[in-house]
């Protein structure tokens, strides 16, 4: 099992393997799909501050592997309070992924794993 998706959505951590990138790709962006149609799109109030649904990360998906690889490949998307998609790569220093147009962000994402994998 090389690669790892790993989804973190309302305080849940969901981890699938697969030994292909393409099926790890594939269930990333129907899970996307899934996550974007079904976030809050409202306001949140911490009593102290406001957050509009854009500042929100509501969900995190996240790709890693194939750990034979150095540095392994590690890359996601945060899907935010307002629905909207921001793909990204890297861990701790995490770089934007641009998407380009006519693009969506899985396909952002998709396009950058496969250059990189």
């Amino acid at each position: 099992m090389a690669w790892t998706l790993t989804v973190r959505s309302r305080g849940r951590v969901e981890r699938d393997h697969f030994t292909e990138v393409e099926a790890a790709l594939n269930t990333m962006e129907s899970r996307l799909q899934t996550l974007v149609e079904t976030a809050p799109k409202r306001e949140l109030d911490l009593h102290y501050k406001k957050l509009e649904p854009v500042q929100q990360v509501f969900a995190r998906l996240e790709l890693s592997g194939p750990e034979r690889l150095v540095p392994s490949i590690r890359a996601g998307i945060d899907v935010r309070g307002d629905g909207s998609a921001e793909p990204y790569t890297g861990r701790v220093r995490r770089r934007a992924v641009a998407v380009r147009s006519g693009e969506s962000p899985g396909g952002a994402l998709r396009r950058v794993v496969m250059d990189e994998s």
